[in-house]
C-alpha cells in the first residue's frame, strides 16, 4: 500500500518531465523522480539519446536507486477533453501526488509549470527548456515517462490489433496515418488530432 505523502519536505527535490505529447494515439505520461544524493544513477540523459534498452536498464537503476518515484498519465479522452497541454499539466500533477514524499520544489523540463497548490500550501518550481538533458532528476523523470508509454503502448497493440501501437507508440508515420484510414480510429485516437479530427465531420 502506499504510503500517504509527507507535505513540504525540507530540501527534497522533485524533477519531472513527460512522454508522449505529439502522437496521434495513447496517453501523455508524467513522470515524477526524487533523487538520492547517498544513491545516485550514472548515465542520466535526454531519454530522446538514448537506445531503448539503455532506457529500460537506467529505468530499472532509476526506480531502485531513487529516493521515490511516480509515474501517471491523462488518457486520450481526457486530452481531447481538456487539450494537450491541459492534459500534460494534469498528468504531472498527478505524478507529482504519487510520490511517497512531497518535495520541497520541483524541476520541470518545458516552459511550463503545472499548478503547484497542493492542500494547504504550495511547491516552489521552476521550468527549464532542455531540462532532460542536464538536470539529472528531469533526466531521471522523462527516462521513466517514455520506458511506461512505450510498455502503455506495446500492451494496447494486444487489445487494439491492426494499428502497429507496438512499432510506432502512436506517433504519426506514415503506416499509422493508412492504418487509420483504413480501419478508421479507434478508442486511444486522440480526436482533437489532425488528421483524424478532419475525419469524423
Amino acid at each position: 500500500m502506499q504510503q500517504s505523502p509527507i507535505l513540504f519536505t525540507d530540501g527534497l527535490l522533485a524533477g519531472i518531465d513527460e512522454a508522449g505529447r505529439g502522437p496521434l494515439a495513447g496517453p501523455v505520461v508524467a513522470a515524477a523522480v526524487i533523487l538520492d544524493v547517498a544513491r545516485p544513477v550514472t548515465g542520466l540523459r535526454d531519454s530522446k539519446k538514448l537506445s531503448a534498452a539503455r532506457r529500460e536498464s537506467l529505468a530499472i537503476d532509476i526506480r531502485e536507486r531513487a529516493l521515490c518515484w511516480s509515474v501517471a498519465w491523462a488518457d486520450a479522452a481526457e486530452i481531447d477533453r481538456i487539450n494537450i497541454l491541459q492534459a500534460t499539466m494534469l498528468a504531472m500533477r498527478r505524478a507529482i501526488l504519487g510520490l511517497r514524499v512531497i518535495p520541497h520544489s520541483v524541476q520541470v523540463d518545458g516552459n511550463r509549470l503545472p499548478s503547484l497548490e497542493f492542500f494547504s500550501g504550495s511547491l516552489e518550481g521552476e521550468a527549464f527548456i532542455g531540462g532532460d538533458g542536464y538536470v539529472a532528476a528531469i533526466s531521471a523523470a522523462s527516462i521513466l515517462a517514455k520506458v511506461c508509454r512505450d510498455r502503455m503502448m506495446v500492451q494496447y497493440d494486444a487489445i487494439f490489433p491492426g494499428y502497429g501501437f507496438s512499432q510506432h507508440k502512436g506517433y504519426g508515420t506514415a503506416d499509422h496515418r493508412e492504418k487509420i484510414q483504413v480501419l478508421g480510429p479507434c478508442a486511444l485516437h486522440r480526436r482533437s488530432f489532425a488528421p483524424i479530427k478532419s475525419m469524423l465531420l
